[in-house]
């Protein structure tokens, strides 16, 4: 009988033998290759190169309240890299222009394309003539986000890898495989191996089976019970029956429905991404986007207020009394005027009552740009509400945005104590602005 099957099974397993070598060593030559470039990664080099990137040599401290400013101010229009987003991609910018270029540019453009200088002009025109909003930085805070872009592109060269997320390396870039790349496809093909390992292995016990059986089946005269031995069929009824497997089953039904429940009770009061239909199709994208509309025009009291005003009819009527009159959308507003009733727009950005938010703290003393919160608004054709608003992200901010002490009495003692105390740059947690009472009292 052993005999027989031997011969019978003698092709099939040569050909298990078979593939299984050429598994062996395809696999031993991918594994070898995944090792040379993780070891490579690891060194921080390209393949075939003898020296790593440089890094950059600002204080950290310096980086950091740079890279606070940079996501804050700048992130919404500019990349660090080389990426466009509105604006050119800042990677390499401070060996294209000088220092104090610069400076000047992130103070006021538009006096410097006005004084007719040449690189202003030129970007300027460049860019559609969309015009970059000044900022009240000093000369110090805009050298940290310089050094902070600097860091950026030295960490670039010096990591051949592509990163996650808005900052690291240049999209479109050739880059290598980092070490935990390698690793990651090592485990990949160590995974694809052994499944179809598996696979083999089940269909040749399957072919052995299948086999015996018939074997036994035709040259054997077996009694009953080995007859319900060999031929008996499996029972899928005993699987569904069983009591293990229904607690399992109930098991994973109660988790699923808990992480449901959990994850609705945390999104309650979360409305990102809220965009209500307004009564009048009002476009941010061609306002405040081409036709570049400050943001204080129709919102009078944003930087004097507690609330951002909602613009009256009659602001929009500075406008559309002489443009675009017959227009649908316009002839709302006409209709307002004349029944004397305000234009119900629908609130998007809604904080609950508990907590407290000045916009004139943030707008014209923190100097924090609209896009900070609203993100991309002149980009929007319809508005909605681009961050959480949670009292997490919140803080984060506070935690990470440095305070404009320059020329403020108010705050050199507090600096000192700062620097006394602590390092790193002097924010408005610093401040007390992580405290409960600034927010909720």
């Amino acid at each position: 009988m052993m005999a027989m099957i031997s011969c019978i099974l003698k092709p099939t397993h040569k050909i298990f033998l078979a593939f299984l070598l050429a598994l062996t060593v395809t696999f031993g030559a991918q594994a070898q290759q995944a090792s040379e470039q993780a070891d490579v990664a690891a060194k921080g080099v390209e393949p075939g190169s003898t020296e790593g990137a440089e890094t950059g040599t600002a204080d950290p401290a310096i980086i950091d309240a740079g890279a606070a400013l940079f996501k804050n101010n700048c992130a919404v229009c500019h990349s660090a890299g080389s990426d466009v987003i509105v604006g050119p991609g800042l990677k390499g910018v401070t060996s294209q222009r000088s220092e104090s270029w610069l400076i000047s540019w992130i103070k006021n453009s538009q006096a410097l394309i006005q004084s007719g200088d040449e690189h202003a002009v030129a970007i300027y025109n460049e860019y559609n003539k969309q015009a970059m909003p000044s900022f009240a930085f000093s000369d110090d805070e805009i050298k940290s986000i310089l050094a902070y872009i600097d860091a950026q592109a030295n960490v670039a060269a010096a990591t051949p890898t592509t990163v996650a997320g808005p900052e690291g390396a240049v999209p479109g870039q050739n880059v290598g495989t980092d070490a935990i790349g390698a690793v990651g496809g090592y485990l990949d093909i160590v995974l694809v191996v052994l499944i179809i390992v598996l696979i083999v292995l089940v269909i040749t016990l399957l072919l052995i089976t299948s086999l015996l059986k018939n074997y036994l089946n035709k040259n054997r005269e077996l009694d009953e019970t080995d007859k319900e031995v060999v031929n008996q069929r499996f029972d899928f009824s005993k699987i569904y029956k069983s009591k293990a497997v229904r607690t399992l089953v109930v098991l994973i039904f109660a988790v699923v429905l808990l992480d449901l429940a959990i994850d609705k009770t945390m999104g309650i009061g979360i409305q990102q991404g809220y965009a209500p239909k307004q009564p009048i199709a009002f476009s941010h994208k061609l306002h405040a986007g081409e036709h570049q509309i400050d943001c204080n025009y129709c919102h009078t009291t944003v930087y004097e207020s507690k609330s951002a005003s909602i613009p009256s009819a009659n602001i929009c009527m500075n406008c559309h009394s002489q443009i675009k009159k017959e227009s649908p959308e316009i002839q709302k507003i006409y209709k307002a005027i004349e029944r004397n009733k305000p234009i119900e727009w629908v609130r998007i950005h809604n904080l609950p009552d508990l907590s407290y938010f000045n916009h004139s703290q943030h707008t014209q003393v923190g100097g924090v740009e609209c896009q900070t919160c609203h993100g991309p608004i002149q980009e929007m054709d319809v508005v909605y509400q681009y961050s959480p608003l949670t009292m997490g992200w919140c803080i984060d901010c506070h935690r990470e945005t440095p305070l404009n002490t320059q020329g403020n009495q108010y705050y050199d003692n507090l600096v000192k104590l700062h620097e006394q105390s602590s390092k790193g740059a002097f924010t408005v947690a610093s401040n007390g602005g992580t405290e409960c009472s600034k927010c909720h009292y």
